[in-house]
Parts: structure tokens; sequence; C-alpha cells
């Protein structure tokens, strides 16, 4: 039978957590920096996000952050542009939502921006608009079925 050398499994990293709840400085864009919106994950460490100068970017999530930091649609990121290829970019930051909302009211954000909703698509738009309709039975109508 083999002997154990590691220092544990999965279950071992699963338990490191690098204290997230606790208050980080907020960063800001720099040079070659861009604030985006994630549009939808994509599988294999990419997302496809739409940056604030509306240009629509596939975004690599790099190797810090995979299976640690958490991304989703519509949350906030920060992306490092790529000198070479315009359409793809590296995700460098999540925001979490309080630090999107300052982010949005120092005015970094555009006010179309919506933070915590998530990304309305196509198919949520419908549903808003013509629902099911729901009959009500009282006892009396139920008995009778």
């Amino acid at each position: 039978m083999p002997k154990n050398k590691g220092k544990g499994g999965k279950n071992r990293k699963r338990g490191k957590n690098e204290a997230d709840d606790e208050k980080r400085e907020l960063v800001f864009k720099e040079d070659g920096q861009e604030y985006a919106q994630v549009l939808r994950m994509l599988g294999n460490g990419r997302c496809e996000a739409m940056c604030i100068d509306n240009v629509k970017r596939l975004c690599h999530i790099r190797g810090k952050m995979h299976k640690k930091v958490w991304i989703a649609a519509g949350d906030i990121i920060l992306v490092g542009l790529r000198d070479y290829q315009d359409d793809k970019a590296d995700v460098i930051l999540k925001y979490m939502p309080d630090e999107a909302r300052l982010l949005k009211a120092y005015g970094e954000l555009p006010e179309n921006i919506r933070l915590n909703e998530g990304i309305i698509t196509a198919m949520d738009a419908d549903e808003e608009g013509d629902g099911e309709e729901y009959i009500e039975f009282e006892d009396e109508d139920i008995d009778k079925i």
C-alpha cells in the first residue's frame, strides 16, 4: 500500500480562504486597464465582458484568481488590455458589490450600468412582459374537481 506523502487532499485546499470579508483598499484603473461588466461565462477560465468603452472583449481569468475568486455574469471587473489584441483582455480584479457601488458613486462607472441585477437577456424581458395567468380556486371549487 502506498504511503501518503502529501499534505492533504482537495478539502485542505478548499479550506484555505484568504479572508475575503475584510475591507481592502479600492483599486482604480490605470493606463492600459478598463472597467468591464461580465456578460457571460464561457468556461475554461474565460468570460465575455462589455468594457466601459463599449467594446465587447473575450477575457481570460488569470491563474491567481482561477478557482479562488468566483466570477458570475453581471459582476464588475477590472481588465488589463492587451497591446497586440484589442478584442481580448485579462481579468485583473473582481470588485465586490459594495466596491462597485463606490466606483459608481465616484463617477468611475457610467450611470447606465446595472450593478446588482445582473444582465437582462431577451428571455428575461419576455418573462417580465407577458407572464402566465393563474386561476384562483376557492375551497368549494376544489371539491367539485
